[in-house]
């Protein structure tokens, strides 16, 4: 792993590859490790950075007085793209929404175009059940390490409040323990993930910040999993009709983690997508 120094704090991220610049995130207790089957797909050419951000399985703590609520958190992709000089970037989201608010800040200008998974958007902050099972964690005494630990078992993380609406197919135990392994390890990671969750989700905010996408310019593709429960297959399509130049393809038999249950075919229509 590499890392970078924000203002917020150090980042670490992965790289891989050289050629214009493929940015991919992650979500809450995520890792860049979510990527692990896609990545070996897609197509040579292309520098592919896999940034683990602050939101709870991140293993360097931020500066204890870091903006970690969402607008901060849309800010440090800012400035990740600012640090490491990346122009033209392919941006692409997945289960984090903050990261489509770039352009409602005025921070897209290295973004050349934008790949969007299931994602929270317009007023789905927090998303779903599982967004109302983490918003309780951070907001409870002691329950953050709690559920840590309760994701770390097959059955419980199956639940719906937990992993059971994200992912159709079972999460290898070895990924979950490394995205969990912060947050039980490192009170400051707690700390972290406290900030973002207690930061608040203005939902008339969320939908203002959704729809000043109308002014991205750069091309697009949404990649929707119309099965999940979580991310409304409504807002795939209201995506794609919002941005100027985007496409639409659907990923069936998936839930948001399209990445995990059916890595082959989001590595074909991202490919496609990439060399077009």
């Amino acid at each position: 792993m590499q890392s970078v120094t924000l203002p917020a704090g150090v980042i670490e991220y992965d790289e891989t590859g050289t050629g214009p610049p493929v940015v991919l995130l992650h979500g809450l207790l995520l890792d860049h490790t979510i990527w692990d089957r896609v990545l070996p797909l897609l197509p040579k050419g292309f520098r592919y950075i896999r940034p683990v951000l602050p939101l709870g399985a991140h293993r360097r703590a931020m500066n204890p007085d870091a903006d970690l609520a969402l607008p901060g958190q849309t800010r440090i992709v800012a400035d990740l793209l600012d640090a490491l000089d990346l122009d033209g970037v392919t941006l692409v989201h997945s289960d984090w929404g903050g990261g489509l608010f770039l352009t409602a800040h005025g921070l897209d200008h290295r973004v050349a175009r934008l790949v969007i998974l299931p994602c929270e958007a317009f007023g789905n902050f927090p998303p779903g059940l599982p967004g109302k099972m983490a918003t309780l964690a951070v907001r409870v005494p002691g329950a953050v390490p709690l559920v840590a630990r309760q994701l770390r078992i097959g059955w419980l993380r199956r639940r719906p409040m937990l992993f059971g609406q994200m992912v159709r197919e079972p999460v290898p135990d070895s990924l979950v323990r490394g995205w969990t392994e912060p947050v039980l390890r490192d009170p400051a990671i707690r700390r972290d993930l406290r900030a973002y969750g207690r930061g608040g989700f203005d939902k008339a905010t969320c939908i203002r910040n959704t729809q000043a996408l109308s002014r991205f310019e750069g091309d697009t593709l949404v990649l929707w999993s119309p099965d999940n429960r979580v991310m409304p297959p409504s807002h795939g399509h209201r995506l794609a009709d919002l941005i100027p130049n985007a496409r639409y393809a659907e990923i069936p038999d998936a839930y948001v983690l399209s990445m995990l249950d059916a890595p082959e075919a989001v590595a074909r229509e991202m490919s496609a997508f990439l060399v077009s």
